[in-house]
């Protein structure tokens, strides 16, 4: 990601005496846009018109994931929640000093739009992760140099990872949108514990270059927040959006 991070302190050293984080870490973390447009449609109309979504026998409807990442895909599956994937390519650059969430929400929608063609008239869910660390926006590692220099500014400190997700709602009758935001706090590394990691090719297909369900695991020393968004799909969040919409999942 190119461009620094509007100046906020997102990343800081692991201190055993601290108490929580500072009040603008707090405000920034707890801080949950709701992205939902105004007006909403009822999707029951487009029911009732003859457009319907194919249904099972109580009205549940399978959702399409605009994802090809497995660990969404295995988090869904985990929960009960039916789906089949239709994945998005979409322009996923950063623009001039946008904030982190309003960014992860921006891509999340363009991955949900860019599918909806192709949903016959099915709700889609989409999702973009990223990892937060001082001034820095945190992707997927370009190469295994990238990923050493990754650990090392997450080494010893409390990162935040942010999660936008998007549902459409069938037929595009509305469109909800949130962010989920978890704080985690890495031990600190040792160059032999970077370079094992790396070494393991776990790392470079992750946000941040680890991932808290493998390997990095045994780095992991505290985590506020939602264990299934610092995978890649905050599920309790998808959960209810689909129950704001109005779809029945399960």
């Amino acid at each position: 990601m190119q461009g620094a991070v509007p100046q906020l302190n997102l990343c800081r050293t692991v201190d055993p005496r601290a108490d929580g984080l500072a009040p603008g870490e707090r405000h920034f973390l707890w801080r949950q846009r709701s992205f939902a447009d105004n007006g909403r449609h009822d999707i029951w109309k487009h029911l009732m018109d003859g457009n319907h979504v194919e249904e099972d026998s109580i009205g549940r409807v399978r959702l399409i994931l605009a994802s090809a990442s497995p660990r969404r895909a295995d988090l869904l599956r985990a929960a009960a929640i039916e789906f089949d994937v239709v994945p998005a390519d979409v322009d996923e650059s950063r623009r001039p000093d946008e904030w982190p969430d309003a960014y992860v929400a921006r891509v999340a929608e363009a991955k949900a739009a860019a599918v909806l063609d192709r949903a016959a008239g099915r709700p889609v869910l989409a999702a973009d992760t990223i990892v937060v660390c001082g001034t820095e926006f945190l992707g997927k590692p370009s190469d295994a140099d990238d990923a050493k220099r990754m650990l090392e500014l997450l080494s010893g400190r409390t990162h935040l990872v942010l999660t936008g997700v998007c549902l459409i709602a069938p037929h595009g009758a509305s469109r909800h949108t949130d962010v989920a935001s978890t704080a985690v706090e890495l031990a600190q590394l040792t160059d032999e514990e970077i370079s094992w990691y790396v070494a393991s090719g776990e790392p470079q297909d992750k946000a941040g270059a680890y991932a808290i369900q493998g390997l990095a695991s045994r780095f992991v020393t505290a985590i506020s927040g939602s264990y299934t968004n610092v995978v890649g799909l905050p599920v309790s969040l998808v959960y209810n959006l689909c129950k704001n919409a109005g779809i029945l999942i399960s």
